[in-house]
């Protein structure tokens, strides 16, 4: 059976949707910059210090290579993911990819007060940032089957929407 890949913004519920999702399902999780972490032996923000992004990006890429290959899997994926090509091909292959959302304003108040996010606490604007940086990936987040706006959701809320979906149905028969 394909996967079910979600993907978005960070903050957006993705990790916590997936764990929920893969229980209600019975099905394997992962999440990528988990997998990530325990490859290298570091967090995602020591990562992003001691090597950067492109090299991160790099990781991820191979992370996602094999993890796509698996089957009957919820995957969570870093929100920059789909905007690598190749990933999403990758993930397509194999599964149905899912886009969670939430606005600027959301996403700022769920992020900022951690100290994980190194994106976030790069940027001098936090909220600007993060309109600056969701604009940049908009059309990548278009690409997913279908979105889903966690804005006023709870966790499992968003699983009931996932579950409901008509593409999701499909792939669970």
């Amino acid at each position: 059976m394909k996967n079910i890949v979600l993907t978005g913004f960070m903050g957006t519920g993705k990790t916590t949707v997936g764990q929920l999702l893969a229980e209600e399902l019975h099905r394997q999780f992962f999440d990528t910059d988990q997998v990530i972490e325990e490859k290298l032996g570091a967090s995602i923000k020591e990562i992003f210090k001691k090597i950067g992004e492109p090299k991160f990006r790099e990781f991820e890429t191979e992370t996602i290579a094999l993890i796509s290959n698996l089957e009957d899997s919820v995957i969570s994926c870093g929100g920059g993911v789909v905007v690598n090509p190749e990933n999403v091909k990758n993930l397509n292959r194999n599964g149905i990819i899912i886009n969670l959302y939430a606005s600027p304003e959301h996403i700022f108040k769920r992020l900022y007060e951690y100290d994980t996010r190194p994106l976030i606490k790069q940027m001098l604007n936090p909220l600007e940032g993060i309109k600056k940086l969701l604009a940049q990936r908009q059309k990548a987040y278009e690409q997913c089957a279908f979105a889903i706006d966690t804005d006023n959701l709870s966790p499992e809320q968003v699983v009931k929407k996932i579950l409901e979906h008509k593409l999701v149905k499909d792939i669970l028969k």
